[in-house]
């Protein structure tokens, strides 16, 4: 009978020794996850959310409600939900809301979400943003906005699939994932800045914004090579975002950072123009990837032949990398600077 005891004591203490000692490296996980992003899956919802039939996208129009059915039949098929606390895979943003700054007389639109929830720390939350309306039909030309920013919107959904990947094989996010397609970028930043301003979870929680607003194509100034990617904001408001971005580079990506936009000086004030600054505005350590300007920057011309899926694809991964690093990491980032407010 003692030996029994014995015997089952041992069976207990390993079981439990077993169970508190796993740890995963989620450091030899980030190029297995970011593989995962395919270079095809991206063309063909590319090629689909930047259609005629998507009529350019315009904030609160048909178009673009045909482009968010789209994004969340992805996010159906993959298995990824929509947040906790949340009745559906949409946030209203109300026309009330879209027009109190600009009296453009835009209907009721809405910001759409997905989620993967963390493991240890799921009450942190980890934003990746891109804003998914674009300008609409003008003079009967549709401009379908394929960089701007239907680049990524699908970046968005791949960054999705990667994660949900990592959570199905057991090994998800220590922090929660939480993906936003913001409408009203165009407008004003309307879209974040609903979210900021109404946000689901605590501005408190939300440890950090990876925010994606055109990555498939090249400006002028790289005219030679789409091998790089503009960072912007990553030092403004945390020492250590500025890091993991560039360590995430050197051992797992390999583009060109180019900070040439991220001077405060630059007559551009990029830094000001997407939806990481609603973010950023609030104290939380937000960086923008960008491709820079092109001669067919809110034209009619921004079309999906005219987009680099090999850079694309790439800058997808970076971002996957970036967040992922954030996400997994034993400490959430620090605030240590103001510059960005």
């Amino acid at each position: 009978m003692l030996n029994k005891t014995i015997n089952i004591a041992i069976i207990v203490f390993l079981f439990i020794s077993c169970s508190t000692t796993k740890k995963i490296d989620y450091q030899k996980s980030t190029e297995k996850f970011a593989s995962s992003i395919s270079e095809s899956s991206l063309k063909t919802n590319l090629t689909i959310i930047a259609s005629d039939e998507m009529e350019g996208r315009e904030t609160g129009s048909e178009g673009q409600k045909k482009a968010g059915r789209y994004i969340i039949e992805q996010y159906q098929k993959a298995g990824i939900s929509y947040p906790k606390g949340a009745t559906s895979y949409y946030q209203t943003v109300p026309a009330a809301f879209l027009n109190a700054k600009r009296n453009e007389n835009l209907p009721d639109s809405e910001n759409i979400w997905a989620y993967i929830e963390g493991t240890d720390k799921k009450d942190e939350i980890v934003v990746v943003s891109a804003h998914y309306d674009h300008v609409g039909i003008k003079n009967g030309q549709v401009y379908n906005g394929a960089d701007d920013d239907g680049s990524g919107t699908v970046a968005l959904i791949e960054i999705a699939k990667a994660f949900q990947k990592a959570k199905n094989e057991g090994n998800g996010p220590r922090r929660s994932i939480l993906i936003l397609h913001v409408t009203g970028e165009e407008h004003g930043l309307h879209g974040s800045r609903y979210y900021s301003e109404n946000p689901l979870f605590p501005l408190k929680n939300t440890v950090a914004d990876v925010n994606i607003d055109m990555i498939g194509r090249r400006d002028e100034l790289h005219k030679d090579s789409n091998n790089y990617v503009y960072v912007i904001g990553s030092d403004y408001l945390s020492s250590e975002l500025y890091t993991i971005c560039e360590e995430v580079n050197q051992k797992y990506i390999g583009l060109n950072l180019d900070y040439k936009y991220n001077d405060k000086k630059d007559k551009n004030r990029f830094y000001y123009r997407s939806d990481h600054y609603n973010f950023a505005k609030n104290g939380i350590p937000s960086v923008f990837f960008f491709n820079g300007v092109h001669a067919d920057y809110h034209k009619a011309s921004d079309e999906v032949d005219k987009i680099e899926f090999d850079a694309l694809t790439k800058r997808t991964k970076y971002a996957f990398a970036v967040a992922w690093e954030i996400a997994t990491r034993d400490k959430k980032l620090v605030v240590d600077k103001n510059d960005g407010m």
